[in-house]
């Protein structure tokens, strides 16, 4: 069970923050400093939800992680600011076709302080929002380029991002905490399921405060993109580049490939 954060002034530096900043200044901070990344499952191993653990990966060793982990550290982040703050599991739609029905593997927050409640999200790969949204539906809000806004759908609320000419779902969830025990169980069913893209794919991914996203996945084909609301560029890459390409675009060093071509820890690191 999640404990109260252990050093919060460890934290504020690896997110490059000082003091007693707000949720909004930790949430930006947070999501262009700490990438998104599956490394883990990707190797088979499992990921621990312990905060001492996440604090060990994300700010000591400097690693990034997936929705739960990021989220759960900035959640204990925020209430060690003096902030209360409610987990809420969500299903993802964004790439789903038409009424698929996917488990609720998507960990989101609700925040309330400064006398107002905000979704705050730092752990969605395909593009995280930078600043929280205020618990409501209602219209769009401007970060960095990128529009978001929440819609209600019967008792859901769905959050969407601006593409193109219209509006595309990214998630969609209840407006109710949920306890520990069922962020562990979709932990563990994101983490270890055979046929979790976590587990069988590869995604990592960044982002600038102007707004630029650079992601490297093999979800589709293997590739490195950089995407900005304007547009994208793609580049091919083999999958012996990916360790420098940790390295150097997303500051993931001492990772290798096995001889299955799997992403792994170097050796004595």
């Amino acid at each position: 069970m999640l404990q109260g954060l252990r050093d919060l002034d460890a934290y504020l530096e690896r997110i490059g923050l000082r003091g007693r900043p707000s949720p909004a200044e930790v949430h930006r901070a947070h999501a262009t400093s700490i990438p998104f990344e599956n490394l883990d499952p990707h190797a088979g191993r499992p990921v621990s939800l312990e905060l001492s653990d996440l604090e060990r990966k994300l700010v000591a060793q400097r690693r990034g992680g997936y929705c739960f982990e990021q989220n759960l550290l900035l959640k204990s982040a925020l209430e060690a600011l003096g902030a209360r703050v409610e987990p809420m599991l969500a299903r993802v739609r964004s790439g789903a076709p038409a009424g698929t029905v996917r488990p609720r593997t998507h960990l989101v927050l609700r925040v309330h302080a400064q006398g107002a409640s905000w979704l705050a999200d730092v752990g969605f790969g395909a593009g995280t929002l930078l600043e929280p949204l205020p618990f409501a539906a209602g219209g769009a809000h401007e970060q960095s380029g990128w529009h978001f806004r929440l819609v209600e759908e019967g008792r859901e609320l769905v959050l969407q991002r601006r593409e193109g000419g219209g509006w595309a779902d990214l998630y969609a969830f209840l407006p109710e905490p949920v306890p520990h025990v069922d962020i562990e169980t979709s932990n563990w069913f994101t983490a270890g399921h055979p046929r979790s893209p976590f587990v069988t794919g590869l995604m990592i991914s960044t982002q600038a405060r102007d707004g630029t996203r650079t992601s490297l996945s093999d979800w589709d084909a293997l590739a490195l993109t950089e995407r900005t609301p304007a547009g994208a560029t793609v580049t091919a890459v083999s999958r012996g580049q990916i360790p420098s390409l940790l390295a150097e675009r997303f500051g993931l060093r001492g990772f290798a490939l096995d001889e299955g071509g799997r992403v792994v820890r170097a050796i004595g690191r």
